[in-house]
């Protein structure tokens, strides 16, 4: 990309329920980046990656959104998902009627013989297995639903994965193994030059930041992003002064 960026936000403005959400809001991410946003609940963080996706519930008033240097701003959901765009929900929906196994072929993209052997293969490394013939999210745990949302991401292999705070609701057990898969989609087994695939994860707590290495930290606060830095030094000031020294950033 001539521009370095893989996805490239430019005075991005939304409107949600005609309440302005975001204001003028600019982000770039480089192919093979990991950045985390932090920020208070109300933000805007949740607003921004839906922004991303392309959910019509989230409406751009100005601004623009390019994803591999191609405008995607008014481009419907599957479009994004089908040129490499991906989320992992902080609450996603139960979804009746649709059993995981054909959730994760539909990600998957093949119609193969060797589709049904992929799909055991990442339900066992995402402990996963025993959830392929339940309908998806259906009395699953906190855990249970990560590792589905992972499960996902994992098939369908986004080059930029929008993570909305995947420690949320899980437990010790399940936050290791969920901070290996986030590293297996973001391809970090891979030495940093060869890799391609961009994260861009919200973090109210910073906890993920134990089991996943983020280069790029952003602060989102009153709908704009108001610094960047290092993430570990930005959590560091967040749990020392909490997020109302960066309201008062803000309205310096």
């Amino acid at each position: 990309m001539s521009n370095g960026n893989l996805l490239e936000i430019n005075n991005l403005t939304v409107s949600v329920d005609d309440r302005e959400i975001l204001h003028n809001l600019n982000l770039s991410v480089k192919p093979g980046e990991t950045a985390v946003i932090f920020g208070p609940n109300g933000g805007g963080k949740t607003t921004l990656l839906m922004s991303i996706m392309g959910f019509p519930r989230y409406r751009v008033i100005g601004g623009s959104i390019k994803f591999k240097e191609q405008d995607i701003t008014h481009m419907p959901v599957d479009e994004r998902a089908r040129l490499g765009v991906g989320i992992s929900f902080q609450r996603p929906p139960v979804v009746r009627g649709v059993k995981m196994r054909d959730m994760v072929l539909a990600c998957l993209r093949r119609d193969d013989k060797e589709a049904e052997r992929i799909v055991d293969e990442l339900a066992q490394k995402s402990h996963m297995s025993n959830f392929l013939g339940r309908n998806i999210n259906a009395g699953f745990s906190g855990g249970e639903t990560k590792r589905s949302e992972m499960l996902q991401l994992l098939a369908q292999g986004p080059d930029l994965a929008l993570l909305d705070e995947p420690e949320s609701g899980v437990d010790l057990e399940n936050i290791s193994l969920i901070g290996q898969l986030i590293n297996e989609v973001l391809g970090k087994i891979h030495p940093i030059r060869e890799r391609s695939r961009s994260g861009l994860i919200i973090s109210h707590t910073g906890h993920i930041l134990d089991y996943v290495n983020a280069r790029t930290g952003y602060v989102l606060c009153g709908g704009q992003i108001i610094c960047d830095g290092d993430p570990h030094d930005i959590l560091n000031t967040i749990k020392d002064k909490g997020y109302q020294e960066c309201v008062v950033c803000l309205k310096k």
